[in-house]
């Protein structure tokens, strides 16, 4: 049995929480993904206002391409740009939807002081929306608890990407 045992800055691929990064690397080894992926899972559920900010400091706005976040240590050219691309493939699909999208971050954004994160694997521009205007009407900490699932979502799809690497 392979031992996982990743690095702490392929681990800043998946999240860009230095918290979690070294709290996961910390872990390691795991006999498992399953094993990974829980551990990140508790960690996440654990991370305070600023690392959930600094994890979603890395994440484009729906519908936008991916680039690096002011002060991160690496261009968004690599795999989590790569990620990111693969990840929001359908979204920009139907007419109008940019612009649809572009004011639903910005509702978002002013509502809840950062950026709109939803794990968009296989969704639609539809879809996305009608996730946005739903959680819009969320209270702060309803919202919190969403973020912290949709993020573990996109976290736990790019680490089962890493482990396969």
């Amino acid at each position: 049995m392979t031992l996982l045992e990743p690095a702490p800055g392929a681990l800043l691929e998946c999240c860009a929480s230095r918290r979690w990064a070294a709290a996961v690397a910390d872990g390691a080894p795991y006999d498992s993904l399953e094993d990974l992926l829980t551990a990140s899972d508790e960690v996440l559920a654990g991370l305070a206002e600023q690392d959930v900010d600094e994890a979603l400091s890395a994440h484009p706005r729906i519908g936008e391409r991916a680039t690096a976040p002011p002060g991160a240590d690496h261009a968004a050219t690599g795999r989590d740009a790569a990620w990111s691309r693969q990840e929001q493939a359908k979204v920009t699909t139907t007419p109008g939807a940019r612009d649809e999208l572009a004011e639903v971050n910005a509702a978002y954004e002013e509502r809840f002081g950062r950026v709109f994160l939803v794990c968009a694997t296989g969704l639609s521009a539809d879809d996305i929306l009608a996730q946005a205007r739903r959680r819009l009407t969320h209270d702060a900490e309803t919202e919190h608890a969403e973020v912290i699932r949709e993020l573990g979502r996109i976290v736990r799809l790019r680490l089962a990407k890493l482990v396969d690497e």
